[in-house]
């Protein structure tokens, strides 16, 4: 459930981008810092291990003041992909309010992208969350490569499957804020009559996506 601070008037959602070692969550944070046009956005910052890639980015304050004066801000992380570091991604997946998983459209990782798919739904339920009810886009990146899986491969394989598909290039910048957008809805919808966002707080679905991308229209 979303940190709500009501004496500060701060609303804090927690966002996670998952997926294999190498898919692209770190690129598309990145991105991402580089194109929302939020109105509150803070520095890209990163924590670091010797001998490995970053362990998770935080994006902290991405954020936008609503009509009713509530601060809504968004913490984005990524967790590491290693096999060793599943005590740190379960860590950074507590207490999230929604997840990107990032998959790697190559054909030559369709097993490590199953293996880590099934490590996200085995490590929401230790960490006491429910993959059935929580917010959750699949986003396939690499499509600027040439030994990929087909849309329609991917299509059929997640035919059954309840969660928005995405098709990025997070290194070109495509798809990037597409993905983060369809989190937002999901977000949105999952919390909204909670949280009286619409109600209360004058956040209607569109609204709430576009004051977060800072996308206006």
């Amino acid at each position: 459930m979303p940190e709500l601070e009501r004496e500060s008037g701060r609303l804090t959602f927690k966002l996670v981008y998952y997926g294999p070692a190498q898919g692209g969550k770190t690129t598309n944070l990145m991105q991402l810092h580089d194109r929302v046009g939020a109105e509150m956005k803070g520095e890209l910052m990163t924590l670091e291990t010797q001998n490995d890639r970053t362990l998770f980015f935080d994006l902290l304050p991405l954020g936008f003041r609503a009509p009713s004066g509530l601060t809504i801000r968004f913490r984005l992380f990524t967790v590491p992909g290693q096999v060793a570091h599943d005590g740190t991604r379960k860590a950074v997946l507590s207490r999230a309010d929604g997840v990107v998983f990032v998959a790697d459209s190559q054909r030559t990782e369709s097993i490590n992208n199953g293996e880590s798919f099934q490590n996200l739904v085995e490590n929401l339920g230790r960490v006491g969350l429910d993959i059935d009810r929580l917010p959750l886009v699949v986003q396939f990146n690499k499509r600027d490569l040439r030994t990929i899986l087909s849309e329609e491969e991917v299509r059929e394989r997640y035919a059954g499957a309840p969660w928005p598909l995405v098709f990025a290039s997070a290194i070109r910048g495509e798809g990037v804020l597409q993905t983060f957008a369809a989190l937002l809805r999901g977000v949105w919808r999952g919390y909204a009559r909670e949280l009286e966002l619409d109600t209360t707080h004058g956040l209607s679905e569109a609204a709430f996506v576009a004051a977060a991308t800072g996308d206006m229209q």
